[in-house]
């Protein structure tokens, strides 16, 4: 087993070097890059990694540090302001992508049950793709860059009620009973890591702040084990680390764990999106293809059409509101995690879960060109448009 694990690791990390350095010179997301080289060596593609269990338990730590990092990211203060902008904007356009999303399913014959988990997954956008193709100047010192991100979290927002329904679903049903009891055991969780950052964390932080190995070790013991009480309340071990986060994101230390903590999150988030690859079944693709083609490309319509609109009535300028769109104009990978929580939750087939898959794949594939070759961002192929 020893062997076979590290076997598995040396295919692919030494793989994802390889084709995230294809992917940087083809402009593309690095994320499709690690999701095509799993489908690559999957036991659907050639087969040379036969099985992916072990790998998928193990990734599913990257989804929770980045579900704390997010929270970390996250300063109500600072962020009240854009958020009450944007937060109109956000609900009506979700509405919009959920109907969409639902509609097309609906046409090409999946449940409604699917109709509905499909529907919610066309909601958000990639903050992946939207935050790396801005660039930095623009992302720090812009009324754009504010908008952007309060409208990503915002749909991050969405996106973590929509995780906390489906993770109360078990067997094809979701019970609105265990929906209840979470509900009513998240103030309380709330309310004891709000207790235990005041009387617990930030005095050790304080105190030892400038051992660093210490630092991690504590933020990483912090994530872990509030991810763990929350899953034994009834929750889900992603909403405890996004509570983790939070909750000392108005810390003076927050950032400097932030920063230590994406090099581990990025290695998690590697073998998840490779598992996520390699648990795609090839042989599906002519039976999604065309629903696939069609979800794809209307989204990559109706979310630049939708954003434009709303901001505009909003009284922001024309070439602003399209600007935004634009580079919202894609799924989110917080679509492909519904997807892989649904599919586990047998609440979707494996048709409707490898639907959401593909169509995402899509968008990041076209948004990217599309931005890249129209929008200021930092990998532009011509010079004119091409910002650090």
């Amino acid at each position: 087993m020893g062997s076979e694990v590290f076997h598995s690791f040396v295919l692919i990390f030494s793989g994802a070097a390889i084709v995230a350095s294809l992917a940087l010179f083809g402009r593309q997301p690095l994320l499709v890059a690690y999701i095509v080289l799993g489908a690559t060596l999957g036991p659907y593609g050639t087969g040379i990694i036969p099985d992916v269990h072990l790998i998928s338990e193990i990734s599913h730590i990257g989804i929770i540090f980045l579900l704390f990092l997010l929270g970390l990211d996250m300063q109500p203060q600072s962020l009240f302001n854009v958020l009450k902008k944007v937060t109109h904007v956000t609900l009506i356009s979700s509405v919009i992508f959920a109907a969409t999303g639902y509609t097309i399913a609906y046409l090409f014959g999946f449940t409604h049950l699917e109709n509905l988990i499909i529907g919610a997954a066309m909601m958000f956008s990639s903050t992946i793709i939207g935050i790396k193709l801005l660039p930095t100047t623009i992302l720090h010192h812009r009324h754009i860059g504010d908008m952007m991100v309060g409208m990503l979290l915002m749909q991050d927002f969405i996106a973590i009620f929509v995780l906390l329904i489906l993770l109360s679903g078990e067997n094809g049903q979701i019970d609105i009973g265990q929906i209840g009891i979470t509900l009513l055991a998240l103030p309380l969780l709330i309310l004891a890591c709000i207790a235990a950052v005041r009387y617990l964390l930030i005095p050790l932080f304080a105190r030892f702040d400038r051992i660093g190995e210490y630092v991690f070790l504590l933020a990483i013991g912090w994530c872990l084990g509030v991810s763990a009480t929350a899953e034994h309340l009834g929750l889900s071990a992603e909403i405890g680390a996004f509570l983790a986060g939070i909750t000392i994101a108005n810390s003076p230390i927050a950032q400097y764990i932030a920063l230590s903590l994406k090099p581990l999150r990025d290695f998690f988030l590697v073998m998840f999106f490779f598992s996520l690859g390699a648990q795609f079944n090839l042989g599906l693709l002519p039976e999604i293809i065309i629903p696939a083609l069609v979800l794809g490309v209307a989204m990559l319509m109706i979310k630049p059409l939708s954003f434009r609109y709303l901001l505009h009535r909003q009284s922001e300028k024309n070439r602003f509101a399209w600007d935004i769109g634009c580079r919202l104009g894609q799924i989110s990978e917080f679509s492909l995690l519904i997807a892989y929580v649904a599919f586990n939750a047998s609440l979707i087939g494996v048709l409707a879960s490898h639907l959401i898959q593909a169509a995402a794949i899509l968008t990041f594939l076209l948004s990217s060109y599309i931005v890249i070759l129209n929008f200021p961002n930092p990998i532009a192929i011509k010079d004119s448009l091409r910002r650090d």
